[in-house]
């Protein structure tokens, strides 16, 4: 086929490149994604778009490392922005905080600009910057425990379905008795406290928990706690509605929440950002379609998220993606391949923007066919095209105004009007320093809570047991005096009875110191001496 052909066929509308720009024309707002690629020739008259009013159908987008996922996300969120819609990014690596400053004229963008009919202008956008308990710059951005709740904190701590379900008993008692969990020290106090002597019997009615498996999670928390994840948890708690502001100029704000201190952590931020979005989910009332999203929110490497996640942690995501869209707030998981999304997720993703795959191995093959199976039917070889396109390329199928698929186009996507890459640190500092939420958030409060409760109970019972046995001890030490006194006053009486026993004289004594007795005998001695003297001097009287 000729060059003249190939022009002819790429230019005809009813021509296979003519019917997929033709799904792309809407009548409402729509944000430019780029244009259109056919036969390996760029057409900038074929623009492809996706309609503001379905970004809140949510979406993908996906590819392997190197290929421009994080431009795309930073292109769809300036234009988000620039539409009056807030939207919230997570900076994993660090560079996506250039979004706040104009982006750098340059041959290369140049270039870009001229290929897909992009009229570009350096822009920077309104944005604030947040950090995870003020671990690096940013605001910080905190939850209590008891917001965190029972199957974001299994996940995050690695407990299995045993354990999930004591963690979710221990958080129940905590609410019913009214101990506030905010932060991990409340949680530890808590956990330790039901399985003492005092505790056990709390749960004997609701099933109890046994030490081994408190033992486990002690040693969770204390694992989690090496991490810096006590800094995550405390007040004052973060306000996610902050998210969904508007600058002065009516552009939406975005938030970039800078995670490059945890990085090395990818459980506790993804597990964090699933929070942000359950919160929101919670708070924000029911609004239906609306015409352009109250908030889109990009969660970046998403598959850290579903890594080893347990039956429940998937069923609280898969749920709160499906109805999260009514509540007017779109989501954009970013990962490498649909794989590393769960089928429950993915079918909830109406838009999507794929950039190359590579198939290295054959685990990379096997990738690379399911993904292809995941887009509507395509005049495109997509297993060829997506193991051919070039970085800041893409397939793109989207949700029409009417919410029917788009057909599948592949796109030489747009260049992102703002810095391509991170702001100076001294810049990002004085950023954070001047927002109004700075004041607000950045001290961390620690006031009294289920630790405090908890520890001032043992105090107080302790102290009731110390003065119990003290009472005890001197109670005892009253009765031994008073056993001692009165064996003491029983030894003094019987040795006063036999001194008195001693001094008073018997009957013989008595009737010897008689007077009469005494006569008597002084009588009888007289008459006895004279008849022994009559006898002995011989004046006794003779017998006749």
């Amino acid at each position: 086929m000729s060059e003249s052909t190939d022009a002819a066929a790429t230019a005809d509308p009813t021509g296979p490149a003519g019917q997929i720009a033709a799904g792309y024309e809407f009548t409402g707002p729509a944000l430019d994604l780029g244009a259109l690629l056919w036969d390996g020739a760029c057409l900038p008259d074929r623009q492809i778009r996706i309609p503001l009013s379905m970004l809140n159908r949510h979406g993908l987008v996906a590819g392997a490392t190197g290929t421009g996922k994080t431009k795309t996300l930073q292109l769809i969120a300036e234009q988000l922005s620039a539409n009056g819609v807030p939207v919230f990014l997570a900076d994993i690596k660090g560079d996506v905080c250039g979004i706040t400053a104009p982006g750098t004229p340059g041959a290369r963008i140049a270039e870009r600009a001229g290929d897909v009919a992009q009229s570009w202008e350096p822009t920077g956008f309104p944005g604030e910057f947040y950090a995870l308990g003020g671990i690096g710059p940013g605001i910080p951005v905190r939850s209590t425990v008891t917001a965190f709740g029972p199957v974001l904190m299994s996940k995050v701590l690695q407990l299995n379905q045993t354990q999930e379900q004591s963690l979710g008993l221990i958080f129940h008692y905590a609410d019913t008795k009214g101990l506030e969990l905010i932060d991990l020290k409340d949680l530890r106090a808590v956990v330790a406290f039901l399985v003492s002597d005092r505790g056990r019997a709390e749960l004997k009615g609701i099933g109890g928990l046994s030490t081994a498996t408190a033992g486990v999670i002690l040693r969770a928390l204390t694992a989690f706690e090496a991490q810096g994840a006590a800094e995550f948890f405390g007040e004052p708690e973060f306000d996610t509605s902050e998210f969904l502001r508007t600058a002065a100029d009516g552009r939406g704000v975005v938030s970039v929440l800078e995670l490059p201190a945890v990085q090395d952590k990818p459980q506790l931020f993804s597990t964090f950002l699933m929070w942000l979005l359950a919160d929101l989910y919670n708070d924000l009332p029911e609004v239906g379609d609306l015409e352009r999203p109250k908030l889109v929110f990009f969660f970046d490497e998403a598959h850290l998220l579903f890594s080893g996640a347990s039956k429940a942690f998937l069923q609280s995501v898969t749920q709160t993606v499906r109805l999260i869209r009514s509540k007017g707030v779109g989501v954009f998981f970013v990962t490498q391949t649909p794989k590393d999304v769960p089928g429950d997720v993915l079918a909830q993703l109406g838009n999507r923007v794929q950039h190359a795959l590579r198939a290295y191995t054959p685990d990379d093959a096997k990738a690379l066919r399911a993904t292809v199976r995941t887009f509507p039917h395509s005049p495109y070889d997509l297993e060829k095209l997506l193991t051919g396109l070039g970085t800041g390329e893409a397939v793109v199928t989207v949700l029409g105004e009417n919410g029917a698929p788009t057909p599948v186009a592949a796109t030489r996507l747009r260049a992102p009007q703002s810095l391509m890459g991170p702001i100076a640190a001294a810049d990002l500092e004085r950023a954070v320093q001047a927002s109004p939420l700075w004041s607000r958030y950045a001290e961390p409060v620690d006031r009294e809570s289920a630790y405090e409760k908890i520890s001032a109970e043992q105090a107080a019972a302790e102290a009731q047991a110390e003065a119990a046995a003290a009472a005890a001890e001197a109670e005892e030490q009253a009765e031994a005096a008073q056993e001692q006194a009165e064996a003491a006053r029983k030894q003094a009486a019987r040795a006063a009875g036999r001194g008195a026993q001693k001094a008073e004289p018997s009957l013989a004594e008595q009737v010897v110191g008689s007077g009469l007795f005494r006569s008597l005998a002084r009588s009888i001695g007289t008459q006895l001496g004279r008849e022994i003297s009559r006898s002995v001097f011989g004046t006794a009287r003779r017998r006749r």
